[in-house]
């Protein structure tokens, strides 16, 4: 399983009520457009909780989005999908700032 994981910054003018609104009512679904997501999970932050034993990364984070594929192959027939351009360009729309990693899943628990 092949996943993007994204840390999602809402544009200063945004609520975080506004962003989770728009995010889960307008940019979800476009997500479900893709067929070659198979899982789309979004987890929006709570508050953050520092530790006194590591430094913390200066990236304020509203939200992580995470898009699961099959494989990498799926992962590029999604990104060239007329539907995965209009999610980045929706996105786009209200995000202040994006990282997005590329990882490979390994189950432990």
């Amino acid at each position: 399983m092949i996943k993007s994981l994204s840390i999602l910054t809402r544009k200063p003018n945004l609520s975080r009520e506004a962003f989770r609104a728009v995010w889960e009512s307008e940019h979800a679904p476009m997500v479900r457009a893709v067929p070659e997501v198979r899982k789309y999970v979004l987890s929006f932050v709570l508050e953050q909780s520092p530790t006194a034993l590591v430094p913390i990364h200066g990236i304020e984070v509203d939200a992580i989005a995470e898009l699961w594929y099959d494989d990498r192959e799926a992962l590029a027939r999604a990104a060239a999908r007329p539907e995965m351009k209009a999610v980045l360009e929706n996105g786009a729309k209200y995000l202040g700032a994006i990282k997005t990693v590329i990882t490979e899943e390994v189950g432990i628990i």
